[in-house]
């Protein structure tokens, strides 16, 4: 088995760091004195497990094979193969795929909201130079809110961007939802916030006992 670390410098991204979870910030008020900038946030290593690993120093490429386990921060991907490649400029672009029978499977954690983003789909497919995560194939996009699942989108193919924390999603033959059309479900945000401080109350009082 495969043991690679990988530290990223803080430039480039690798298979959607931040995958699923843009935040919103809001814009200060012009009349607002400009608050004094904050150090850039250590990117986490990456540890990347496989039973292969074939380096091209040339072509810039990288290709892990089998039982693939890629964990970076509170994201982690499975896959039986991923292949990253980078351009003259830097930018990362990365595929994953899955042998038949079954799909790679990508995890975004948030703690903070006691989220968790799930992605599923034959095949994976990042665009560092577009920030957009393509998952291909029977793709689903679940967000789980303290274990139980809120929204939901299935379709062929299912596009997040990063940069816009935006989603598109187009349907077709192999989609997951009936009839090859893209199928979308969202619960009501109250119904979240309140999971949310439900989690919370549950959280303080296992701390106060």
């Amino acid at each position: 088995m495969t043991d690679l670390r990988i530290l990223l410098a803080p430039t480039t991204r690798l298979i959607g760091a931040v995958l699923l979870t843009a935040s919103a910030l809001a814009p200060a008020h012009a009349a607002d004195p400009a608050p004094k900038a904050a150090a850039p946030a250590e990117e986490p290593s990456t540890l990347i497990l496989s039973d292969t690993l074939h380096y091209d120093d040339v072509k810039k490429q990288s290709v892990f094979t089998g039982n693939v386990n890629l964990t970076r921060g509170l994201m982690t991907l499975s896959s039986d193969t991923l292949q990253m490649n980078e351009d003259a400029q830097g930018n990362q672009f990365g595929t994953a795929t899955a042998n038949k029978g079954k799909v790679v499977t990508i995890r975004q954690e948030r703690p903070e909201t006691f989220e968790l983003i799930e992605g599923k789909g034959l095949r994976a497919e990042y665009d560092g130079s577009k920030s957009t995560f393509d998952l291909i194939g029977q793709a689903v996009v679940i967000r789980y809110v303290c274990g139980k699942p809120f929204d939901t989108i299935r379709g062929e193919r299912v596009r997040y961007n990063e940069k816009t924390g935006t989603y598109e999603a187009q349907g077709g033959p192999n989609s997951s939802a009936a009839g090859g059309r893209v199928r979308s479900v969202a619960e009501p945000r109250a119904k979240s916030d309140a999971a949310i401080a439900e989690c919370r109350k549950q959280q303080a009082t296992k701390k106060g006992r």
